[in-house]
């Protein structure tokens, strides 16, 4: 299987034969893989270097003459770095474009911490107006990317190396997915989060749900999971900041008793290289300890 940010440069360069007025700004990562690309759509495809900054300004610019930019480079790069171009270049300029990111939370531990953002999406729930995509499989991560291209607003599209085994189809407008029903509570799986969720999860009396769209949240969706019993245990598992949803399931839930369980990276830095299971493991995401962290909120 490719990954994610295989499929999303064979993708990209697919549509900007099909896009005229599509753009693509990088900031280095990824140039080799959009080299053929570059040369068929030199005044389309933009390298400006490691200047992330002018990466997002770059594809601002060409937003306010009408067109779609894509803006490429590694999560911490692309969120964290040049947050206040993406502020106000998008934001209070109003217009619109894709961010699409790599690396995600712990992808590459030998980067450092340099190289990690579980920050990302609580950073980006500051801002108005962005939809938020986290895809768990490369053929959800074309669907929502080429839905992306379509439109005109302001789109983050998390790509990770981690993967689910197979692919779901992504819900129309955004809403999530019930995957499994059950009475003792509701865990919400985010994208790659899926495959561990289900693991941990058999042979629990609960109802599963799996969201490839994160921003925004489906609370209808959630409220009917839950349904009309006296009270409500929720589970939301993140591959990004532990509780970055948490807020807005208690949103959802305000008229429901209920309690809410957000799983996922922790606020310590984990200064040791390590794999990316080993990162799993450290931070409870994998399915060993969401066994454990799940039922154990479950029984309280």
């Amino acid at each position: 299987m490719d990954t994610m940010r295989d499929r999303f440069i064979t993708t990209t360069s697919q549509l900007l034969e099909e896009e005229p007025r599509l753009a693509v700004v990088l900031a280095d990562i990824s140039a080799d893989g959009f080299a053929p690309a570059r040369r068929a759509h030199p005044d389309r495809v933009i390298n400006v270097g490691i200047r992330e900054q002018l990466l997002i300004g770059a594809g601002a610019g060409m937003a306010l003459t009408g067109m779609r930019p894509i803006m490429h480079t590694f999560a911490s790069f692309l969120v964290e770095r040049p947050f206040e171009q993406v502020k106000l270049d998008f934001g209070h300029q109003g217009v619109g474009g894709i961010l699409v990111s790599a690396g995600g939370s712990y992808d590459w531990p030998a980067g450092g911490f340099t190289h990690m953002s579980p920050g990302d999406v609580a950073l980006l729930d500051t801002l108005e107006g962005w939809t938020v995509h986290v895809p768990g499989h490369p053929d959800e991560a074309e669907a929502l990317l080429r839905g992306a291209v379509d439109g005109d607003d302001r789109v983050y599209v998390r790509l990770s190396l981690q993967a689910n085994r197979e692919a779901r189809p992504v819900a129309g407008g955004g809403g999530f997915s019930v995957l499994r029903e059950g009475r003792g509570g509701t865990v919400v799986a985010v994208g790659p989060m899926l495959g561990n969720v289900l693991t941990a999860t058999e042979g629990l009396d609960v109802s599963v749900l799996y969201a490839t769209t994160v921003r925004p949240f489906d609370a209808a969706g959630l409220r009917r999971a839950v349904g009309a019993g006296a009270r409500a245990d929720v589970v939301i598992v993140e591959p990004y900041l532990a509780g970055t949803s948490t807020a807005r399931a208690n949103e959802a839930l305000m008229e429901v008793p209920h309690r809410v369980l957000g799983l996922g990276v922790g606020r310590a830095e984990l200064r040791r290289y390590g794999q990316l299971d080993e990162h799993l493991a450290a931070h409870g995401l994998d399915a060993r300890g969401l066994r454990e962290r799940i039922t154990g909120f479950l029984r309280g």
